[in-house]
């Protein structure tokens, strides 16, 4: 074993035409060295979109792949971060597919979102780019294709695409000879997939950048240095649905040649739509983007990170024209009773970062209407795109959030009755403390400069140093004290210390 195994990363990504291990290291000029990579085209998708499940010989197939997976990643003793796409995401039998993987295999299978997919293609693609200059990503999955323009490294948008070379080859049984008919039936099927997922007002590209396995494929074939107009690319999509596949696999890979013609039809679509002149292709995709958002979430880049995802929260805020004075105070007052009581509460670092979004998020309801507001702050933040934050904590974000005010977090409610028993935890504990926090600013006018905590036997004491009248943030601290004791088993009590200068 290579000194420094415990900076080791490895990245799973369980797509709808193949699985995907990438071990690699990070080195201290940003860079990646990858120590290990596997492709091995088993079709997870394999009759997904006709059936709706995984059959059992091909989640077998992929449980056999992943074991292996996971053997290889324990061996270089690597950190994980292992995603499904959009197969998986529409099997019904997805949460037994997830239990097997962790089961079986050791791993945690995160079935990602469309837009966290498409998020973390374009960090992959897009590392090391000037901060000021504008892309476009697409990358064409078995299922889905997702969209990004970017400004640098990081998404403006994110749009995933209903439609995916795997998705199209079986709706229209394509993976033999296609007929001129099937094949127009086929354009209109993609293009209407487009409108309907990409707004009017999309922000003009000359190109795009290219990084899924069907563009390489079809841009090798037919491009020219990394390079297809859109021009021969029709003409490519009209050559090769004549072929039969025998005929397509001269040129393609066996199992990429009962695609192709789906997939070229897409990016045909993609690149119509979008007004682009030509596509380029690129060998970095989802893999180097789930690698690199590993690496940034390593000790070493913790503290940027976290600036990132406060960046994030903020701006969905603001989207939402929220009262940014109250969110940043709850926000401050959250996180230090957070480092203050790290010995009550038990929960990792990573939990800070989630309160700090929740307090942050959790007035953005009354965009929508004062009233039940802290629900439709769940709704906005659950559906809403948070970057740097993954499907699964953007959920924590959502319920913590939700729960600021009103109904106590208990298991029988139906947003919670699913949740992991560590995840309930980590949840009801952030939750009382957010709710002091709130409590603590509940006049909306920040009378607390800051807070010193002290426990002792059966209770903790909150001095808050103040600048204005607190009485009605001590008659709010009371009514929230009572869940704080039920969670923590302590009683809280808040009392003024001396005024701030």
């Amino acid at each position: 074993m290579r000194k420094g195994h415990d900076r080791i990363l490895a990245a799973i990504d369980v797509g709808t035409n193949a699985v995907r291990l990438e071990i690699a290291r990070p080195l201290a000029d940003g860079s990646l060295e990858t120590l290990h990579q596997e492709r091995d085209p088993v079709r997870p998708g394999e009759g997904v979109f006709a059936t709706g499940a995984l059959a059992r010989p091909v989640a077998d197939r992929l449980l056999a792949t992943l074991r292996r997976y996971g053997a290889l990643c324990r061996r270089y003793r690597a950190r994980v971060r292992a995603v499904a796409t959009s197969a998986v995401r529409e099997a019904r039998n997805r949460e037994d597919i997830v239990r097997r993987a962790r089961e079986e295999a050791g791993i945690e299978l995160e079935v990602v979102s469309g837009r966290e997919e498409a998020r973390l293609i374009c960090l992959g693609v897009l590392a090391g780019r000037p901060a000021g200059a504008r892309a476009l990503v697409i990358d064409i999955g078995g299922g889905s294709t997702e969209i990004a323009p970017a400004v640098g490294e990081k998404p403006s948008s994110l749009y995933s695409v209903p439609v995916g070379a795997v998705r199209l080859t079986e709706i229209f049984s394509s993976s033999n000879r296609v007929s001129p008919e099937r094949l127009s039936v086929m354009r209109s099927f993609a293009s209407e997939a487009f409108r309907d997922s990409i707004p009017k007002g999309f922000p003009r590209f000359s190109h795009a950048l290219g990084s899924s396995g069907t563009i390489n494929a079809i841009v090798a074939a037919r491009g020219d240095a990394r390079r297809l107009s859109l021009r021969r690319l029709s003409r490519a999509v009209e050559d090769m649905a004549a072929m039969s596949l025998a005929e397509r696999r001269r040129t393609f890979e066996p199992k990429r040649a009962e695609i192709i013609v789906a997939g070229a039809v897409i990016l045909e679509t993609a690149m119509g739509e979008l007004g682009l002149e030509h596509i380029v292709a690129v060998d970095t995709g989802l893999r180097d983007g789930i690698l690199r958002d590993l690496a940034r979430r390593s000790p070493g880049a913790v503290a940027a990170a976290a600036a990132d995802r406060t960046e994030a929260a903020l701006a969905l805020g603001r989207r939402f024209a929220f009262d940014e004075r109250h969110a940043t105070q709850v926000a401050r007052l959250a996180l230090s009773l957070f480092d203050q009581l790290t010995t009550l509460h038990g929960l990792p670092a990573s939990a800070r970062g989630i309160l700090e979004a929740a307090a942050l998020l959790h007035d953005v309801g009354h965009a929508v209407s004062p009233s039940r507001h802290h629900k439709h702050t769940y709704y906005l933040l659950l559906n809403a795109d948070i970057p740097g934050f993954s499907d699964p904590e953007r959920r924590l974000v959502a319920l913590v959030a939700r729960y600021h005010r009103r109904s106590a977090p208990e298991r029988h409610r139906e947003d919670l009755a699913d949740l992991p028993a560590a995840e309930f935890r980590t949840v009801r504990r952030l939750v009382a403390i957010l709710r002091i926090a709130d409590a603590l600013d509940r006049s909306h006018h920040q009378p607390v400069h800051d807070v010193r905590t002290a426990s002792h036997a059966g209770g903790v004491r909150v001095v808050a140093r103040v600048r204005g009248a607190v009485d009605l943030e001590l008659w709010d601290v009371a009514r929230e004290a009572p869940l704080f004791r039920s969670v923590f088993g302590r009683r809280i009590e808040v009392l003024p210390g001396r005024r701030a200068v």
